[in-house]
């Protein structure tokens, strides 16, 4: 028996968002001791990189193992907001807010910057594309007639 299209599609989404993540959070976790001297209020910059590390590595199983709709909106959310900030800090300096530490750095050039930039963004459009697709399946699913 053939497998369905969608299935297959939905593999590759699963496939493919779960590297993005990977790599986000791996670029995380090799810098965030280079910003650990990076201070605010509430948290250091350091310690908020490993967060969002664990965060996206954890999104990453849960994609792989149990992809619902739920964790396909949280791993497009995580991968927006992580690109959001990492463009937003590069060309605003907004200075420390609300207890985050001033992150603004206005080049590209430190190491992963521009990778986990990219990964984040083509990760949360991917994430988005499988929570599309997750969620046609189960209305095609639920539209189906019952004998």
């Amino acid at each position: 028996m053939a497998v369905p299209r969608h299935r297959i599609l939905l593999g590759v989404l699963q496939l493919a968002t779960s590297a993005g993540l990977v790599i986000d959070a791996v670029v995380h976790l090799r810098v965030a001791a280079d910003y650990e001297p990076v201070q605010g209020i509430l948290i250091g910059e350091g310690t908020l990189f490993r967060a969002q590390a664990v965060v996206a590595l954890v999104l990453a199983v849960l994609l792989l193992v149990w992809p619902r709709r739920w964790v396909w909106v949280l791993a497009a959310l995580t991968a927006a907001s992580a690109a959001g900030a990492v463009i937003l800090y590069t060309y605003v300096d907004l200075g420390a807010i609300a207890g985050l530490p001033h992150m603004y750095e206005p080049t590209w050039l430190p190491p992963g910057k521009l990778v986990s930039a990219v990964a984040e963004a083509t990760t949360a459009v991917l994430a988005v594309a499988g929570f599309v697709v997750t969620w046609r399946m189960a209305r095609n699913r639920d539209r189906r007639p019952t004998l």
